[in-house]
């Protein structure tokens, strides 16, 4: 056979009828069931494949799960595609139980198959005794169990109810009486006696007491029962039986678990971990990286969510887990997503490890919100920046000729977009700020030249209107007129350009400022009256007030986001900045000779 196009031939027939259905469903487990994981991917076009399994999806909605059950089982087919097994593992419970008793792959194929399937589909497979060692063993690494529980023979508890329990000789004819078989009080059990001479305090009293001489034998046994739960509390527990898993009998496990500190895992793509080293699988299988994504989720994602929803390497990521001691608590995950051969995502394979002792301290409320503000505004740069881009594009011409009037919606659009980002730096700015992730370089400025060359400047935008800000002469006491202060100077450029042109655009025609500058004591120091739209305000850090002009813009969000900006400056400078009596002051740490 040159070609085969036996999937082809069956992909163009419409089964109308139920018995076509039937049919057609039939032959396609036989075509793909038939085929080995290798050869079919070299020989086979992937979208004739995909359209298979797609067919298989909609016979399967028409073909109730027990007739497709009993066709996996018929004995007349070959089942060697480990696809195929997974694609019906995913099925209802018949089915899935039925393809994977019936399916006969190779090693290599199981092992590739096994950390795929579903977590209630492995257990199917411990229904089978001819599946390779290597198989078995990966089926214990992942947890995967009989689901019976061991044989009462190999109790510790049935050995005593044995030794307890001893009937006496019975006539085959005569009916057996509770008071023939316990006939008398059995011996204590050396193994499970308290170290009291040979009794217990307690069994002591009940011997005494001439009430407990007609006890029936069934007493004995709760009582040696609880004996041996006091002497096996009593040993200290391995290592190993700390991490075993243990029934919901109410028992109080003593010794210290030891904490697991890293193990690696596998995921599928809907964040669920499906696989897990062997000591820890039990614990964390089925366990969700991130939480089921949900309407309005996508705005408040952790660094994991986002990297999970968009398919990324997750590295450092912290994660909560609840459950056994020895997985609780908080940990880092580094993972790969991983794909499979047509491209699809298939989830993620990667470690768990415990947080570093040397990590940095819990961050704070206003950290966080702070952090929550950075990673907003970096999200927002990106439109912004591409709106920008374009903009100039147009007006450039650089793709080509645009008209004049395009070019000058461009260059408002281009600055209306430079507007914003500044003003998203300057939101970045006070959150770093605020923080204390960055602080104010150190240096040497001139505060009093600054300050003079500041005031130059508004002044010959504010001196049309006769208004502005008038600087005082130093007083002729103080020394020198250099007043330096420990602060970078363009750093003290731009921090007193925020503060005086917020109150000079503040100033209403004629409205005439007084500043001072001086130094007092460590601090240099700079004074300026407040002007009286701004007097009005309540709180003048959190005022809303824009420049009375349009041509001084101390920034977009306000005088008192401007001020609050400065204030944060100043005090990471080791200054600060305050309004007492309706005068602003400013200061800063005097340089150091």
């Amino acid at each position: 056979m040159f070609f085969d196009d036996r999937l082809a031939t069956v992909l163009r027939q419409r089964a109308q009828s139920d018995g076509s259905k039937r049919t057609q469903y039939r032959q396609l487990l036989d075509i793909l069931g038939a085929e080995r994981m290798g050869a079919a991917h070299a020989s086979r076009d992937p979208s004739l494949a995909a359209a298979a399994w797609l067919r298989m999806d909609a016979l399967a909605e028409t073909i109730p799960s027990a007739d497709r059950a009993r066709m996996v089982r018929e004995p007349g087919w070959r089942f060697r595609n480990p696809e195929l097994a997974a694609h019906l593992a995913d099925a209802e419970p018949d089915v899935a139980s039925a393809a994977l008793s019936r399916a006969q792959l190779s090693d290599d194929d199981w092992a590739a198959l096994i950390p795929r399937l579903p977590v209630r589909a492995r257990g199917f497979l411990r229904l089978r005794n001819d599946l390779p060692p290597d198989t078995e063993k990966l089926l214990e690494k992942l947890g995967v169990y009989d689901r019976g529980l061991p044989s009462p023979e190999n109790s510790v508890l049935a050995e005593v109810e044995r030794d307890l329990i001893v009937p006496g000789a019975q006539d085959e004819d005569e009916p057996l009486e509770l008071e023939d078989v316990f006939i008398e009080t059995p011996e204590p059990i050396e193994e499970l006696a308290p170290d009291h001479d040979g009794k217990d305090e307690d069994e002591d009293e009940l011997e005494n007491d001439p009430q407990s001489e007609g006890r029936s034998e069934i007493s004995a046994l709760v009582e040696r029962i609880a004996a041996f739960k006091r002497n096996r509390e009593s040993k200290p527990r391995g290592e190993d039986d700390q991490l075993m898993p243990r029934l919901p009998l109410g028992e109080q496990v003593g010794g210290s678990v030891r904490q697991v500190a890293a193990f690696g895992f596998a995921g599928d793509a809907a964040g669920r971990i499906e696989w897990a080293d062997g000591e820890v699988a039990p614990m964390v299988i089925g366990a969700r990286l991130v939480a089921p994504a949900r309407l309005g989720s996508a705005a408040v994602q952790s660094p994991l969510e986002r990297a999970v929803s968009r398919r990324q390497p997750i590295s450092g990521a912290s994660l909560s887990l609840d459950g056994a001691e020895a997985i609780a608590g908080e940990w880092v995950v580094d993972a790969q997503p991983r794909f499979t051969q047509g491209g699809n995502f298939a989830g993620y394979v990667g470690r768990f490890r415990r947080p570093a002792n040397s990590a940095k301290p819990a961050q704070t409320a206003a950290q966080r919100e702070a952090d929550r503000i950075r990673q907003l505004l970096h999200e927002l740069r990106t439109p912004v920046t591409a709106v920008q881009g374009y903009a100039e594009v147009i007006q450039q011409q650089l793709f080509g000729n645009a008209p004049h009037e395009y070019r000058a919606l461009a260059a408002a659009i281009a600055a209306d977009a430079a507007r914003i980002l500044a003003g998203f730096e300057e939101l970045d700015r006070l959150a770093r700020l605020e923080t204390g992730v960055i602080e104010i370089d150190s240096g040497e400025a001139n505060l009093a030249a600054l300050t003079q060359r500041t005031v130059g400047q508004l002044a010959q935008v504010l001196g049309p209107r006769m208004s502005g800000i008038e600087l005082a002469a130093l007083d002729p006491d103080g020394g020198d007129e250099a007043v330096m202060a420990s602060i970078d100077p363009d750093q003290a450029e731009a921090l007193l350009w925020r503060l005086l042109a917020t109150l000079g655009g503040g100033c209403a025609a004629g409205e005439m400022l007084t500043a001072t500058v001086e130094r007092d004591g460590d601090f240099a120091k700079l004074t300026c009256e407040v002007p009286a739209q701004l007097l009005s305000e309540e709180n003048i850090f959190a005022a809303d007030a824009r420049p009375l002009g349009t041509t001084i813009n101390a920034g977009l969000f306000g005088a008192g986001f401007a001020l609050r900006l400065a204030r944060a400056e100043a005090r990471s400078g080791g200054g600060d900045l305050v309004c007492e009596d309706e005068i602003m002051i400013l200061t800063l740490r005097l340089a150091r000779n």
